[in-house]
């Protein structure tokens, strides 16, 4: 006995040895990849030295003789920090995802395939001007030589990631960086998702199932089925998975996702110090790294600072010496689905608007890791690439022997819109930025401008020009076949949507329809958060940075200021009292705190918690009964319905009757019920005391890491999970998850703020959403994430000596003597 004890003594201590080792050595490996910031390096591809100043935060500050020594800096400097996210963002456009993740990636790259968004980055590449293409080639060549630099000196692969996902990492190409604007493109616009829910609603609900969605003033609109008569819909009834959001991350962005942000602006005359001030906060996915990176670029036109896209040698948001821009996706309708009919009998054939034709057709080879390879066949209409029943909830709708293309403006070559960032970089006041962006294409953007001598507002992007005889202009698929629904062409922007000298001096956009805009579509961003910034806006004659910082982290809600008044008007103070410990007296407690409550989403108090679960659970017992199974889908709040249905709209307050059951219920009594459902569920979560209770606890921020996120013992280490204030309608939007156990958890955000200030630009600040490296073990890996959260910033400055002086790195990069 003595001796086995011994002898699982030494086993034990050896199993402790050994464990220790493999993390010493995993250790080892995975902190070669750190970069030195201090390290110089022999390299072709420049002309002279280039300097990379990294400041206290890790950003990057560029200085080279010309700018394609710049670009190559910046390409290189990326490199450093985001290699990994880099070459999955450029997978994920070109839909070899697969390849690195396995069989589970496989939608992912079969959509992007679909979208041919690699196939017309290259066929962009030739539309490029001269000046955007040997940037491209220069940050292409500055990508490649660290990758040269990390084989060269066995620094851990570049990234730990590549220990678990081994890859062979192929030189980058100018169409990469293109690629991943397309794809930037794809992720910004919720069109496609929006004309299928339409359709679905009209499918369950074929009398009033638009309601839900219907934007103010939208003229009336033919059901779904009306377009196809006589055809059947197998699949409306049926209910759809829930769609893993970590999965759909997978890339860091996924075509149809959606984005959304804020941008606005003041006058000289309009500001403390006479200068202008802008505020831009575009909000993407939360991941951890973050989507956006800090730079500095010491350009020939002048010094440039503000927040990049890793793969995308465009500063995209903020200011050089005389102008300040940023950017907010503009939401326009800029997708249309198509419904192709195909040939009883032969399904190479779809009905065209004269007779039956041939789809065009080709074959491509995806291959998977730990898997057979898949080849996939892609098929083409008049009207764009054919999309697949299982992706999108696609099924849904589809009749019988049919099939779904779709029409984007982002779905063709010859695409200039990365030479439009790039000239509005370069650009020196807000003449020369709105010139430079009449070339965007995709995404549409709404730029905020301000320059020396004021403020402006463009919207950059093609708009599809319809037929005014079309079907459904654009807010349901439709049918292939009629000549008078398919696109006739691109148009720019109009005229009007262009403001270059605003009354007032101010400017603002949320992506939401502004005041005179021609119709750009009917399922933009909502009037809530439009009306709220303008509040705050116009309630001060004159603005300073720090009063553009508090708008910019402003959680006040203004859908629950708007809701709440109305959904409890005849529920406020109006039972008789109740015992404590009983559900009347919680119900009374609760509408006692919402009475007494401005719409502040603060983190550390329970009303908002009670608010966002009570609107939830009201929205789903007032559509269920007409909706059924898809009331399960419906994964956001849709308060211009509730206002109708509570002011009984064209009466929309039938919705609050329970069609299944005898008596007629009203309004009232179905938001007490809610109410009561919606106390019930908190307080199985968080127990019956309702003064304890605190949003953060409910609403917290997970920024996942595409790759390493959902393993069990490193999730704990890459991901970073906050709790947050604001909610979906706040300023400071800090939108849900809208499914699974906790739906109020924070998945989307401002990823990147920014403040300008020219009166003082040295003073203009921003912040990013995680930090500046890609690197897990990096101590810049998070630590701007504390600050974002509490809405704080750090510095932005174009002076070259602040920079040197602040730098705890320089990496010098020496041209090869020949």
């Amino acid at each position: 006995m003595v001796t086995l004890f011994r002898w699982l003594v030494r086993l034990t201590v050896g199993l402790i040895v050994a464990a220790v080792a493999l993390i010493g050595l995993a250790w080892y490996f995975a902190v070669r990849s750190l970069p030195d910031y201090n390290a110089t390096y022999e390299v072709a591809g420049i002309a002279a030295p280039v300097e990379i100043v990294r400041t206290t935060e890790d950003v990057p500050h560029i200085f080279a003789a010309n700018d394609r020594d710049v670009f190559f800096a910046l390409g290189l400097a990326h490199a450093q920090d985001r290699l990994f996210q880099m070459n999955v963002l450029r997978r994920a456009a070109q839909g070899r995802l697969a390849e690195i993740y396995g069989a589970g990636a496989l939608p992912a790259d079969d959509l992007a395939r679909r979208l041919g968004l690699y196939r017309n980055a290259r066929a962009s590449i030739q539309a490029q001007d001269p000046k955007t293409l040997a940037a491209l080639t220069a940050y292409a060549e500055g990508v490649n030589t660290w990758i040269q630099q990390v084989n060269l000196g066995a620094m851990g692969r570049g990234a730990p990631e590549y220990f678990l996902f081994p890859d062979d990492i192929s030189y980058w190409e100018p169409a990469d960086s293109l690629a991943i604007l397309k794809l930037l493109a794809a992720s910004s616009t919720v069109q496609l998702r929006r004309e299928i829910l339409r359709a679905r609603l009209s499918l369950a609900a074929p009398e009033r199932g638009q309601e839900l969605v219907a934007a103010p003033g939208e003229p009336p609109m033919p059901t779904y089925a009306s377009l196809f008569p006589g055809e059947h819909f197998a699949g409306v009834e049926r209910k759809t998975a829930k769609p893993d959001w970590a999965a759909g991350l997978a890339g860091y962005l996924a075509p149809a996702l959606g984005a959304t942000g804020n941008g606005w602006a003041a006058a000289g005359n309009r500001t403390a110090a006479g200068g202008a001030l802008l505020a831009n906060d575009p909000q993407f996915a939360l991941t951890a790294p973050g989507l956006w990176y800090l730079a500095r670029l010491e350009l020939d036109s002048g010094g440039v600072i503000g927040g990049t896209i890793p793969g995308i040698p465009v500063v995209l948001s903020g200011r050089n010496t005389h102008l300040a821009w940023g950017i907010t996706p503009a939401q326009v309708d800029d997708q249309d689905l198509f419904i192709e009919e195909v040939q009883p009998g032969d399904p190479n054939r779809y009905r065209g608007d004269a007779g039956w034709v041939d789809f065009k057709t080709h074959t491509e080879t995806i291959r998977v890791r730990g898997g057979s390879s898949q080849t996939v066949t892609l098929r083409e209409t008049e009207n764009g690439p054919i999309l697949p029943p299982s992706h999108l909830d696609i099924s849904t709708i589809l009749p019988a022997g049919h099939v779904a293309a779709l029409s984007w403006t982002g779905g063709r070559g010859e695409d200039t819109s990365m030479s439009a960032l790039v000239g509005l970089m370069e650009a020196q006041d807000r003449d020369g930025a709105a010139r430079a962006l009449t070339g965007v294409i995709a995404p549409a953007l709404s730029v905020t401008l301000a320059d020396d001598k004021g403020v402006g507002q463009v919207l950059a992007g093609a708009l599809p020009r319809r037929d005014p005889a079309n079907q459904t202009q654009g807010r349901m698929p439709q049918p292939g076949w009629h000549a008078q629904n398919r696109w006739q062409g691109l148009d720019p922007a109009p005229p009007a949507t262009t403001d270059l000298d605003p009354q007032g001096g101010i400017v603002a956009t949320t992506g939401a329809p502004l005041p005179g805009e021609p119709n750009l579509g009917f399922d933009r961003a909502g009037p809530y958060r439009m009306s709220r910034l303008r509040h705050l806006i116009d309630s001060r004659e004159i603005h300073s940075r720090e009063s553009f910082i508090a708008v910019q982290n402003d959680i006040v809600s203004p859908v629950a200021r708007a809701l709440l008044p109305l959904v409890g008007a005849n529920l406020w103070f109006t039972d008789e009292p109740a015992p404590r410990g009983t559900p009347e007296r919680q119900r009374q407690d609760a509408l006692a705190l919402l009475a007494n409550w401005d719409g502040t989403m603060s983190e550390h108090l329970p009303e908002p918690m009670i608010q966002a679960a009570w609107m939830r659970e009201l929205q789903d017992r007032i559509v269920r009964d007409e909706l059924g199974p898809l009331a399960d889908d419906l994964n956001e709040l849709y308060p211009a319905f509730i206002d109708r249905v509570f002011r009984n709209t064209n009466g929309a307050a039938v919705w609050c009757d329970i069609r299944q059951s005898t008596p007629v219920e009203t309004c009232t009594q179905i938001a007490r019920q809610a109410l009561d459902a919606a106390l019930l569920d908190l307080t199985a979560r968080f127990g019956p005391d309702l003064q304890s209770w605190r949003w953060g606890d409910l609403h917290r921020a997970r920024h996942v890491h595409p790759a390493l996120g959902d393993l069990r013992i490193l999730s704990y280490i890459v991901n970073l999970v906050q709790p947050t204030s604001g909610g979906e309608s706040s300023i400071a939007r800090m939108a849900y998850l809208g499914h699974a156990p906790n739906p109020w958890q924070n998945v989307t955000g401002p990823v990147f703020r920014g403040v300008y200030d020219l009166a003082d630009p040295d003073s203009s600040v921003f912040i990013i959403s995680t930090g500046q490296s890609g690197h897990p073990l990096s101590r810049h890996y998070d630590d701007l994430s504390e600050l974002w959260r509490r809405g704080e910033y750090i510095r932005m400055s174009l002076d070259p000596d602040l920079a040197r002086a602040a730098a705890t790195g320089i990496t010098h990069l020496n041209p090869i003597s020949p």
